[in-house]
């Protein structure tokens, strides 16, 4: 294809990825090979070649694996103290410390261009691939067209599908062999296809983006991405803290942030050292209560959600970044039984009964049902931490 028509696909892809609009939903499900066709004819319109979307499309296929995965995500269910030892092990941590050393002057570049400290994307290299030993073997178009059909977020996938034909116009995507996650996430860091012509970067300087491949490309591009997302340079994200036995709990939470100057006020203190950024403001992060582990969110930390929706997995990536600096493990404390997966669900339909929206009733402790517990925790004079408890069920 003429670079010119690239040119024009991709401006094109851009406004389609950045318009997530309910025609997505309104063309999804239906018969598979009347989805494709329609995304072919969508492709062509947009500038490409018809043989180039005949030969990207050819081999398609629906993978029912991949949608059992993505109605599998039962590992959200567990708390963020079962979450995080479930994830951090100290394998990871030697590993990481040798990668740090390995790869240190990547790490300077990264850290000099992007402000985005290598603890941060060392751990998200754990996560998200074990250090690039296991990168997925599901079929990324598969997974894309699949997922893009299937009508729970078509607006999230979608726009990916071009992004990967616009790769494969490039040359540096192969529908039939490129392999990733089962939400169609590519390389050591996983990225989807938007975010690799948007952000991908060639770090070891041989003339191409190998996410697969090049551990310098995967973390210079991730170093990049959340930059772009909107990560503050030098800045700190997370610092375990204390907390007196008494406070207004309901000023905790994601949605809440206060200057430093005022939790110190409150009796909050950093439970080893000194304060990371009195000049900054801060979140209480009470993952398990107020007797639970405690932290305060500086800025940066939103930032996490752009990577990843899941509260339980987005602290324990911002704290293990703390631990692959040196920090210590956290105080998990002496926090209330919480609920079983059936209580949650339980409590999720009382929540919404009362016209609070937790979204999914899946018995996963989101933002919603998070926000939807503290209100109701305040309403029945119980200490507002958002936490959910036998308790609160029982009051409800």
């Amino acid at each position: 294809m003429k670079r010119p028509q690239i040119t024009k696909a991709l401006t094109t892809f851009a406004l389609t990825a950045t318009l997530a609009t309910a025609s997505y939903a309104a063309e999804c499900g239906g018969g598979f090979n009347s989805f494709v066709k329609g995304l072919r004819q969508e492709a062509q319109s947009m500038g490409y070649d018809a043989g180039l979307t005949k030969r990207f499309f050819a081999n398609v296929a629906q993978d029912q694996k991949v949608l059992a995965a993505d109605r599998r995500q039962g590992v959200f269910q567990k708390n963020f103290t079962e979450f995080s030892r479930h994830l951090i092990s100290q394998n990871r941590i030697n590993t990481g410390k040798k990668k740090a050393q390995q790869y240190s002057k990547v790490f300077d570049r990264i850290e000099r261009e992007y402000g985005v400290s290598r603890g941060v994307l060392l751990a998200f290299w754990a996560f998200e691939t074990d250090y690039g030993g296991y990168q997925g073997d599901f079929n990324t178009l598969n997974a894309l067209v699949t997922l893009s059909h299937d009508c729970r977020r078509p607006e999230l996938f979608r726009p990916q599908v071009f992004a990967a034909l616009e790769l494969f116009a490039r040359g540096e995507f192969d529908p039939n062999r490129t392999t990733g996650a089962w939400a169609g996430e590519i390389g050591m860091v996983q990225m989807l296809p938007a975010d690799i012509i948007e952000n991908g970067v060639d770090g070891d300087g041989d003339g191409k983006v190998s996410l697969k491949t090049s551990a310098p490309d995967a973390l210079l591009s991730g170093g990049k991405m959340l930059s772009h997302l909107g990560w503050r340079a030098g800045e700190p994200w997370l610092q375990e803290v204390t907390v007196p036995a008494e406070m207004d709990w309901s000023l905790s939470g994601t949605a809440k942030a206060l200057p430093i100057s005022k939790w110190q006020a409150m009796g909050v203190q950093p439970r080893s050292g000194a304060w990371q950024a009195k000049g900054l403001n801060g979140k209480l992060i009470l993952p398990q209560g107020r007797k639970g582990p405690a932290f305060i969110a500086y800025p940066n930390f939103d930032v996490y959600f752009e990577w990843n929706q899941s509260f339980t997995y987005v602290l324990t990536a911002a704290y293990f970044g703390t631990r692959l600096l040196g920090g210590p493990v956290f105080d998990g404390g002496a926090p209330e039984q919480g609920l079983s997966g059936p209580q949650m669900k339980q409590l999720q339909k009382k929540l919404a009964a009362r016209g609070h929206d937790v979204g999914k009733i899946d018995g996963i402790l989101g933002a919603g049902t998070r926000a939807a517990t503290q209100a109701e925790q305040k309403r029945l004079g119980l200490p507002a931490d958002a936490w959910p408890t036998a308790a609160l069920l029982n009051a409800l």
